[in-house]
């Protein structure tokens, strides 16, 4: 059977800058393509093409006969006054469903996406509801492949598991672009990287994110020896022609071609492998007090809805604070009352003299008309970054702006271009306490490891809310969770109070039927972080072989012991070339558990 998408050629340029050139894009049944890439790499712009939303330049795409494409847009926007049900009706509509299977399909859409009311108003719901809808709009028509922009981005984290279970179990192919790397190992099948830095545009690896991450590093290895000797090729040429050969024989004209080929060739490569990150370094105060901030008893009601009650915690001095719940828990509320922009309808904040707080608030609030320029360095061309006065082109550089950007109005920015620019602002404010409100929206997997490693090597506190688990388990020391009813309660880390939240929902249904209740509060350590605070130092893929090295050690020493036993034989004893395989075979595996244990000790030295 063909593909149900089929692009070759597509080209697609904005003004004189090109998102990508003739690359080709095939999506078939049972596809689950993670698509990925640096911010401004045309990702959104490819999905839109192949959607039909907008034309390529050049290239063709091809839809397979007959077949439904369903399109999820980054912002999720209704109109007003329509409802839920009108909403999905109105795609069936389009999709020309015949109308005796349109209350069926409802029904069935509506159990899938948990909508408990399809006469409610589609504008009025949060953003997160508003996602699932938009997902739910394109889900009802059964597509045969699903393309979605950032379907993460609004979800809580239960959402983000709903999705997941969605994808896992639908029918349908999909494109699904994403930085939220959990996400994409637990869904994709299949990663492509829109990257200039590859020669054919982009870089598809079949299986998950890690082995993405594995292939993507033999390709840049590849890269590297070719560039190496490509330049070992050209010197030689360069060093000919420099001798000042002759161009009269067919020979020498066609090695001075040759040789500007080969020119030609490294200068290409060079321009691929080198590629750039952006800098991201927060700053801490000198400050030796431990206790910052204290929570006591502490209550917020909003209307007639409970957000916080008798909440108790401590802020402590070098502590990193996961803070976690669902939509609509008070996540953002708790970080506007350590702003003190908030005060507690109850109990009391006590704050260290002079504390100094710097906050990332989600809505990336940037003086729409002012210049780059101007957002950086609001009062001169230069900016105090960490003690040093610093040219605000030089430090815009730092987040990969180029001087052209620094006189265009900030409004014209992409979602990840102004989450750097907010970044590259609070860096140079040193803080005592950092609060980031979903930092990681819009940014691209590159620049979301530089903030993890930044936010490890910070020695202030910090308080984090972010939907990317991997963050939080990598960077978080201890999870403050709040379920949504006022509830809150402390963790050792997320997957603890995930399993706590699962308890507390069954108690919900069925009180009593869940067991034995969670006891989150004795796997944290008296100061406050958590048993597993060292494993935070691991990279992603030195995380998933450590959860497995145990397990590769019982099976090398398995083959040791069988090896022993076979040398040990009788009949292999009398037997010189039996004894021969046997000897090589146990000295195989003695090698083998040797690396597998210098390894272990290697990544529990890096665990602590």
């Amino acid at each position: 059977m063909p593909p149900i998408l089929n692009a070759q050629g597509l080209t697609k340029a904005f003004g004189a800058t090109p998102l990508f050139r003739e690359i080709s894009f095939t999506v078939s049944d049972g596809d689950r393509i993670g698509l990925i890439g640096p911010n401004g790499a045309g990702k959104s712009t490819l999905l839109k093409v192949l959607a039909g939303d907008e034309d390529a330049d050049a290239g063709d795409v091809a839809v397979r006969k007959r077949a439904l494409v369903g399109y999820v847009a980054q912002e999720s926007v209704f109109a007003p006054g329509v409802t839920v049900r009108e909403v999905l009706e109105a795609a069936l509509v389009r999709a020309k469903v015949s109308e005796g299977e349109h209350e069926g399909r409802l029904r069935e859409t509506s159990g899938r996406t948990g909508f408990p009311d399809l006469s409610a108003e589609a504008a009025r719901l949060s953003g997160g509801w508003r996602k699932r809808l938009a997902i739910a709009e394109a889900v009802v028509t059964h597509p045969d492949v699903l393309l979605l922009d950032e379907p993460t981005n609004h979800l809580d984290l239960a959402g983000i598991a709903w999705l997941e279970e969605l994808l896992n179990e639908g029918s349908f192919a999909c494109v699904l672009i994403s930085h939220d790397r959990y996400f994409l190992e637990n869904v994709a099948t299949e990663i492509v990287e829109l990257n200039r830095v590859y020669a054919e545009g982009l870089l598809r690896v079949k299986g998950t994110y890690s082995k993405f991450i594995e292939g993507k590093q033999a390709y840049m290895e590849a890269q590297n020896k070719l560039q190496d000797a490509l330049k070992n090729r050209v010197k030689i040429e360069v060093d000919w022609l420099r001798r000042g050969p002759k161009a009269r024989s067919t020979k020498a004209k066609a090695r001075i071609d040759n040789a500007q080929d080969l020119i030609g060739q490294l200068k290409e490569v060079n321009s691929r492998v080198q590629t750039s990150s952006a800098g991201i370094d927060f700053s801490a105060t000198d400050r030796q007090t431990k206790r910052l901030v204290e929570l006591e008893d502490v209550s917020v009601v909003l209307g007639d809805r409970k957000i916080v009650e008798g909440l108790n915690f401590l802020v402590t001095s070098g502590m990193r604070v996961g803070l976690v719940g669902p939509n609509g828990s008070g996540k953002t509320t708790l970080l506007r009352l350590l702003t003190g922009e908030l005060e507690p309808s109850q109990g009391t904040i006590k704050k260290a003299a002079s504390l100094k707080i710097v906050y990332f608030s989600q809505m990336r609030e940037l003086e729409e008309g002012v210049t780059l320029r101007r957002a950086l360095a609001p009062d001169s061309d230069s900016v105090v970054y960490q003690g040093r006065v610093v040219h605000v082109a030089s430090y815009a550089t730092k987040f990969l702006f180029t001087s052209e950007q620094l006189n265009q109005p900030v409004e014209r920015l992409s979602g990840g271009e102004r989450a750097r620019v907010l970044i590259a602002k609070l860096m140079l404010e040193p803080a005592d306490l950092l609060l980031l409100d979903e930092p990681t929206n819009d940014l691209d997997i590159a620049t979301l490891e530089i903030l993890e490693e930044s936010l490890l090597e910070y020695t202030g506190a910090l308080v984090l809310v972010t939907h990317d688990r991997y963050m939080l388990d990598r960077v978080s020391t201890i999870v403050l969770g709040l379920d949504g009813r006022g509830g809150s309660e402390m963790f050792a880390d997320y997957s603890q109070w995930e399993q706590w939240r699962g308890v507390k929902v069954e108690e919900a249904i069925a009180p009593g039927a869940a067991g034995v209740a969670v006891s989150p509060a004795t796997a944290i350590a008296s100061n406050g972080a958590s048993n597993s605070f060292g494993k935070k130092k691991l990279s992603y893929l030195e995380a998933r072989e450590y959860a497995g090295i145990e397990g590769a050690v019982e099976e090398a020493e398995d083959r040791l012991q069988k090896a022993r036993e076979m040398i040990e034989d009788p009949a292999v004893a009398v037997d010189a070339v039996k004894l021969t395989a046997a000897l090589a075979e146990m000295e195989a595996a003695q090698e083998a558990a040797d690396g597998l244990y210098a390894r272990w000790a290697e990544l529990t030295e890096k665990v602590g």
